[in-house]
């Protein structure tokens, strides 16, 4: 298994740091400084195609937690706590399913524990309606300017949407159109109640993507799990409002590593 690229900065327990679809371990950037600044070995990777991570075949949740699982084991820290937003979130918690030993703690950031309906007219015409504006002959940039300020809520720092739109219009449109694809397929709700890691849950106000009720009704299945909802923030919590999104980072952190 090739372990896919990431970045790392300071030292010391570690938090690895999953993106989203529309995302890069620069997405990421605000906690990195944060955590490192704060005695934490941060990392942030570059999930498979994106970046300067090779492209894994087939594209599917299987085979992006085989690589997240090569990347924890590469770093021989035992175990981390993960962090997922988005798609990264679904990746968390397929890793989790697999290779619990190796996770210590769990955040969730506007994500959900299944995707779309059991349904392939459904599931196709939903990545159709989203590679469109491809097939059409728009970049990635230009179809990030269209999308990232329909994601997020009034209270977005104007700097936190210019890096999401930076990161969106560095991916792969190949890429883009996999893990569209690979989004579809998604569902783990049978293995919520077998998560047995403290974990956090962080919904946006606002979000449209990964809405606060159906982050508040799968924090329900996590038994001891913590659910926070920021105001007036939408999808990209971590880049919209990132000194809330830190704060509540590290006093889950600072928490014993064991459920009471």
């Amino acid at each position: 298994m090739i372990v896919p690229t990431f970045s790392t900065l300071g030292g010391g327990p570690t938090v690895l740091m999953l993106h989203g679809i529309g995302g890069g371990h620069l997405a990421f950037a605000p906690q990195v400084e944060t955590l490192a600044s704060s005695g934490y070995r941060a990392v942030a990777w570059d999930m498979p195609g994106y970046g300067h991570s090779a492209p894994i075949e087939p594209y599917t949740f299987k085979g992006l937690a085989a690589s997240c699982i090569a990347l924890i084991e590469s770093l021989k820290c035992g175990d981390v706590t993960l962090i997922g937003h988005s798609m990264g979130g679904m990746v968390a918690q397929e890793v989790v399913a697999r290779r619990p030993e190796l996770v210590s703690k769990l955040v969730l950031a506007g994500t959900s524990p299944s995707f779309g309906k059991p349904d392939g007219d459904w599931q196709r015409n939903f990545v159709a309606e989203r590679t469109a504006p491809l097939d059409a002959g728009l970049s990635m940039g230009e179809l990030a300017a269209q999308l990232v300020p329909a994601m997020v809520g009034p209270r977005a720092l104007p700097e936190g949407l210019k890096l999401a739109t930076h990161c969106m219009g560095m991916v792969n449109p190949s890429t883009y159109r996999r893990a569209l694809e690979a989004l579809v397929t998604f569902d783990r709700r049978a293995n919520l109640p077998r998560i047995a890691v403290p974990t956090l849950l962080i919904a946006g106000e606002q979000d449209r993507n990964a809405p606060p009720a159906v982050m508040k009704k799968m924090a329900g299945s996590i038994a001891g799990s913590t659910y926070i909802e920021l105001a007036g923030v939408g999808h990209l919590q971590n880049l919209e409002a990132p000194d809330d999104f830190d704060g509540l980072l590290l006093n889950f952190l600072a928490l014993p590593r064991t459920l009471h």
